[in-house]
């Protein structure tokens, strides 16, 4: 299990991140088709290649650096509410990596706990309207309860419960967003948003792990 990672190989695991949101851009628009106007996989794609050029250009060279990068790059470049709070999330974690060398569980769980509450912030939302915070905040919880351990098992630990999060989301209403004309229609599908999170998760636990 990963203990935890330098500035440099956090890095080069956040370009990962980046290329596998691209790459599924289409499942993000056709999740967004069923409760949305399609265009939340676009954003993503538009904002997460904005962050891998600014992660190649800028060569950010600590934790703090490297979150705070992709945060300015996807706010500027996603466009609408996403870039708002996926931008958000990113900047406002990376405030709590300051100083930090390396990414541990701990400084993972830090991290979670300060995109989430930025997002909320930003968002004026809550855990339950269907919305990402319905998958950041399941595994901002988990990474807490872990945070003693190996960086491994804190992003393992925050892939699984991002995943339960998206699941939960079909059982919901949406109350916010462009969603919320539908009311009652919206039960029975993921949010785009969460599907969102659950990717970046997965990502970085696929990386950090080798595959």
């Amino acid at each position: 299990m990963t203990k935890s990672l330098d500035g440099a190989a956090l890095h080069t695991l956040m370009e990962g991140v980046c290329r596998h949101i691209v790459a599924n851009a289409d499942v993000l628009s056709e999740a967004d088709r069923a409760i949305g106007d399609g265009d939340h996989g676009i954003g993503m794609r538009r904002g997460f290649e904005s962050a891998l050029e600014a992660l190649n250009t800028q060569n950010p060279q600590t934790p703090e650096q490297v979150m705070k990068s992709m945060g300015t790059a996807i706010m500027a470049k996603t466009g609408g509410a996403a870039g708002a709070v996926f931008g958000t999330l990113f900047r406002s974690g990376a405030k709590a990596l300051e100083g930090k060398a390396h990414l541990d569980a701990a400084g993972f769980a830090a991290f979670l706990e300060a995109a989430l509450d930025g997002v909320v912030k930003r968002g004026g939302v809550v855990q339950g309207q269907k919305t990402m915070v319905d998958a950041l905040a399941p595994a901002a919880a988990a990474v807490k309860a872990v945070a003693g351990g190996s960086l491994g098992q804190a992003l393992d630990a925050a892939a699984t419960a991002a995943q339960q999060g998206v699941e939960s989301t079909k059982a919901m209403v949406a109350t916010t967003g462009k969603a919320r004309s539908l009311g009652e229609r919206s039960l029975g599908f993921v949010d785009p948003g969460a599907v969102s999170i659950s990717l970046i998760f997965n990502a970085m636990r696929d990386g950090a792990s080798g595959n």
